[in-house]
């Protein structure tokens, strides 16, 4: 199952041994192998950890850790998670729905699950660095999961999605170069102010992320924005 191979599990600034453990435990429920833990505050590989990961310490044992976001490697696709959700103005917390943004993303490409910390979650800034975000749906008057749950929740969804989605995903190559095209013709854009320029770049950043765009998509695209910044540049 090229699954297992795929996506990776990130904990950021995770608290308490114990989740992490129980987060190790249902990665191999799912045949899933690849966690990384940034800035941890706790021990991973303590007994407690160790004792609630059961058959799964091996996870615990070659998880990597790294200092920050900005060290994780390169993948296709970075998706942040998120209880605290904002208005439409909030681009950062206005998620896809976890269903959707299971079905929707190729299996095939590399893709970094994202989870905050248990006491804070995310912030907007980590957010930032997410191409989009999901969210599990919950009662209103009680939205936060416990953070494995929360994990076992949402790689339950990816892992019932898998071999549903068989096309060739965007590489993140691909994306780069299709967002290159799209800045440069932002340039060629009056706006009123710089803020909202960076709105736009947000929002179309983010629409580009949402969208799962495939190999060809994104090549037709790609097309379609050097045609018009032919047209731009007469």
């Amino acid at each position: 199952v090229l699954f297992s191979l795929m996506i990776t599990v990130v904990l950021v600034r995770a608290t308490v041994p114990g989740n992490i453990g129980a987060i190790a435990r249902v990665m191999a429920n799912f045949n899933m192998t690849r966690l990384i833990l940034v800035a941890p505050e706790c021990d991973h590989q303590c007994k407690e950890a160790l004792d609630r990961a059961k058959h799964a310490k091996k996870i615990l044992i070659t998880a990597h850790v790294v200092p920050n976001l900005a060290s994780l490697p390169v993948f296709d696709s970075v998706i942040g998670t998120t209880a605290q959700l904002g208005t439409e103005y909030n681009i950062l917390r206005s998620p896809v729905m976890l269903r959707d943004a299971a079905n929707a993303v190729n299996l095939n490409s590399k893709i970094a699950l994202v989870f905050g910390s248990e006491g804070t979650g995310l912030t907007n800034d980590e957010l930032s660095t997410c191409d989009f975000t999901t969210t599990v749906h919950t009662a209103k008057r009680y939205p936060t999961l416990n953070l494995s749950h929360a994990v076992a929740i949402v790689l339950y969804e990816f892992f019932a999605s898998a071999n549903k989605n068989p096309h060739t995903s965007a590489s993140n190559v691909d994306k780069k170069t299709l967002w290159r095209y799209f800045t440069v013709i932002l340039d060629k854009i009056s706006f009123p102010t710089p803020e909202k320029k960076q709105t736009q770049q947000k929002v179309w950043k983010k629409v580009f992320a949402k969208s799962m765009l495939t190999k060809r998509e994104s090549f037709a695209i790609i097309g379609m924005l050097k045609k018009i910044i032919e047209y731009l540049s007469k």
